[in-house]
C-alpha cells in the first residue's frame, strides 16, 4: 500500500482538521477507499496512487480555500472535493471585500471615506487618513495591510504607534516593557484577531511577519517589503514624524493615521501630523483622506458626541 504524507506548514492543524478532528471524518467518507490519519501537523493518506494524487490536490485546494475565506466548513469541503475544476467563488457579494475574516466575515469599506483609503492606497505608496474616533480609520488601515500579506505584494506588516502617556506614567504601571506598551497597542490587536485566525496570528508574531512596536523601535531602521502603519499620528512630534516617515524602503506601503481633536502631546508640543499635513500635500505618490462624523461606524451616538464637541471647539 502506498503512503502520502503532507505537512501542513501554510495552515494550523485545528483549522484543516476541524474540531474533534470533524473536518477529517468529512474526508475519510469522501475517500472511503484512503486510510486516512491525522497527527501533530502531519497528514498521512494511505492506498492506490492516483486516488493518492487526487487526494492531495484537493487537500492544498482546502488550505488555499481556508487561507481566503478564514472558514471550513462541511459545504466547502464536499464542493471542493467533489468539483472538477477550481473552486468556483462565493455567490455573496464580494466586490468590494478587502479581507475574509475569522469565521469568514467579510471586511469591507463601510463608508464613502474608507472606500476612498482604499482606492487613494492603490494608486499611491503613502495615504494619511484623518478624522475623528469612530470613522474606521485604523481598521480599514489594517484591513488593507491584511489583504498585502494575503496576496504576497508584501512580507510583513509593521504596525506602530507613539506610546504617549495620557493620564498615567507608563513608569508607575506594572509588568516589563512589553507589558507596559501592550494597552497602547490593544486597538491594532484587536483589528487583527478580526482578521487572522488565533493560531496563525500568534504565529505571524512569533516569526516576526507581523510586528507590532512603540514609535521608538523604528529607529534606525530601513522597511523594505513591509505594509507599514503608524496609528495616532497625531501625537507624534516633528522629529518623530520625520523619524518615521523616512524609514520607507522602496517596496513599502504607509498608511498614517490620526485625530487632530485627540493630541495627547505637552501643551504647546506642535503635532508632527499637524505638519505633515501641510508639508507634504503637494507631493505625487502622497494622498490624504479627511474622514468626518458621516464615516462613523461605532454606535450611533458617537456621530451626535463629535457634532455636539465640534460645536463647542468651534466658539
Amino acid at each position: 500500500m502506498n503512503e502520502r504524507l503532507i505537512e501542513l506548514t501554510d495552515i494550523s492543524p485545528n483549522d484543516l482538521f476541524g474540531p474533534r478532528n470533524a473536518n477529517i471524518a468529512i474526508l475519510k467518507k469522501l475517500y472511503p477507499k484512503l486510510k486516512i490519519i491525522a497527527r501533530g501537523n502531519k497528514l498521512k493518506a494511505f492506498g492506490e496512487p492516483e486516488i493518492l494524487d487526487e487526494f492531495e490536490k484537493k487537500v492544498q485546494r482546502l488550505i488555499a480555500y481556508f487561507n481566503k475565506y478564514n472558514k471550513l466548513d462541511e459545504n466547502s469541503i464536499e464542493r471542493i472535493v467533489t468539483s472538477e475544476g477550481a473552486v468556483q467563488k462565493s455567490t455573496r457579494n464580494e466586490k468590494d471585500v478587502l479581507v475574509h475574516g475569522v469565521g469568514g466575515k467579510l471586511i469591507k469599506p463601510q463608508s464613502p471615506n474608507q472606500t476612498k483609503m482604499v482606492t487613494m492606497m492603490e494608486k499611491n505608496d503613502m495615504l494619511f487618513a484623518v478624522g475623528p474616533a469612530g470613522t474606521g480609520k485604523t481598521y480599514t488601515a489594517v484591513a488593507l495591510a491584511v489583504k498585502a500579506l494575503k496576496e504576497k505584494e508584501v512580507r510583513r506588516i509593521i504596525l506602530t504607534r507613539p506610546a504617549v502617556e495620557s493620564g498615567e506614567k507608563l513608569g508607575f504601571l506594572p509588568g516589563d516593557m512589553k507589558e507596559k506598551l501592550d494597552p497602547y497597542m490593544q486597538p491594532l490587536y484587536d483589528a487583527l484577531r478580526d482578521m487572522i485566525p488565533h493560531e496563525r496570528l500568534e504565529a505571524y508574531l512569533e516569526k516576526g511577519v507581523i510586528q507590532i512596536a512603540p514609535l521608538a523601535f523604528m529607529r534606525g531602521r530601513t522597511l523594505d517589503n513591509a505594509f507599514v502603519i503608524l496609528d495616532e499620528g497625531q501625537n507624534t512630534t516633528h522629529g518623530q514624524m520625520k523619524m518615521f516617515l523616512t524609514r520607507m524602503g522602496k517596496t513599502a506601503k504607509f498608511i498614517v493615521t490620526g485625530d487632530p481633536g485627540q493630541i495627547d502631546l505637552p501643551h504647546r508640543q506642535v503635532s508632527g501630523l499637524k505638519e505633515a499635513l501641510l508639508a507634504l500635500k503637494d507631493i505625487k505618490g502622497i494622498a490624504m483622506v479627511y474622514l468626518d462624523e458621516k464615516d462613523v461606524v461605532r454606535h450611533r451616538l458617537v456621530t451626535h458626541i463629535i457634532k455636539a464637541f465640534k460645536s463647542i471647539e468651534a466658539e
